[in-house]
C-alpha cells in the first residue's frame, strides 16, 4: 500500500462531542429569539399577542426544516440556509413583515453561530493535530455549520470543506475529492477519520482511502471492509498509523 501523506477529520462527535453542543445551541437561540422579540415588540407598543415559542414550539421549528430539507434537496446539507429560511417563514407567519422577518431570523442565526462554535475539543486533540501536522497534510470535511476557522483548532486545517455549503453533504464522494485536490494527494494515500458508517466511513472506503472509525457506542459490525479500522477514541490515531506505515 502506499504510504499515507494525507488526513481528513470529520469533526462533530469526531474531534468534539457534539451532542450536548447542539442541545444547548438548538434551546438557547430559540429562547434567545423569543426573550428579544418579545421585548422589540413591547418597545414598539405592538398589540400584545403570544410568545413567538408559545405559537412555535421547537417541534414547529424543527419540523418547518425537515419540510424545507425535502422541497429543497440540493440545498438539505446546507443547514444554515435551512435553518435561516425555516425562522423567516414562521416569522411572517407570527405576523411580522418580510423585512422584519428576514432581520430577526439573521439576529438569531448570529446567535446559533455563537453558541455553535463553543466546542470543547477532547483534552487530546490539540496535542494530536499538532504531532500529526509534522508528517501529514490534514484536511477538515464536515456536513456541519462549523467554521473550523473560528476555533483555535482552525490552525491545524490549512484545507477546510463545509461539504453542505458546496451543496455535496457526505456520503457525496465530492467533499472528499476537493479535500485531496487541495492536499495534493491521493485516495490511495490518504485516511479518513470520521464517526458515521454511513458519511465517513462508506464513501471514503469507495474512493480507496483508508479510514479510522471512530465507533465510540460499539455499534458497528464485527468484520469490517478492507482498509477500515475501528477505533473507540480519537487518541487511538497515531497508534493506527504506526501500525499502517
Amino acid at each position: 500500500m502506499p504510504t499515507i501523506d494525507a488526513l481528513t477529520f470529520d469533526l462533530d462527535d469526531t474531534l468534539w462531542d457534539n451532542r450536548s453542543v447542539m442541545q444547548r445551541t438548538e434551546s438557547g437561540h430559540y429562547a434567545w429569539l423569543d426573550e428579544a422579540l418579545a421585548a422589540w415588540l413591547t418597545q414598539r407598543s405592538e398589540t400584545p399577542r403570544a410568545g413567538f415559542t408559545q405559537r412555535f414550539p421547537l417541534e414547529s421549528f424543527v419540523a418547518r426544516r425537515q419540510q424545507l430539507a425535502r422541497a429543497h434537496p440540493l440545498r438539505r446539507g446546507d443547514f444554515t440556509w435551512i435553518r435561516q429560511r425555516a425562522l423567516t417563514e414562521l416569522l411572517m407567519e407570527y405576523g411580522l413583515g418580510q423585512e422584519d422577518a428576514g432581520h430577526w431570523a439573521a439576529r438569531a442565526m448570529e446567535r446559533f453561530m455563537a453558541l455553535r462554535h463553543q466546542v470543547e475539543p477532547y483534552a487530546e486533540v490539540d496535542a494530536l493535530l499538532t504531532a500529526l501536522s509534522q508528517r501529514y497534510r490534514l484536511a477538515s470535511i464536515t456536513n456541519g455549520n462549523v467554521d473550523i476557522a473560528r476555533l483555535p483548532l482552525g490552525h491545524h486545517f490549512p484545507v477546510a470543506i463545509l461539504a453542505g455549503e458546496m451543496l455535496a453533504p457526505k456520503p457525496d464522494a465530492r467533499p472528499f475529492l476537493a479535500a485531496l485536490a487541495r492536499l495534493g494527494s491521493r485516495p490511495s494515500r490518504a485516511l479518513h477519520v470520521g464517526d458515521s458508517w454511513r458519511e465517513d466511513v462508506l464513501p471514503a472506503q469507495r474512493l480507496g482511502m483508508r479510514v479510522a472509525w471512530i465507533d465510540a457506542r460499539d455499534e458497528g459490525a464485527t468484520r469490517l471492509p478492507p482498509g477500515v479500522h475501528r477505533l473507540g477514541h480519537v487518541s487511538e490515531l497515531p497508534a493506527l498509523l504506526a501500525r499502517l506505515d
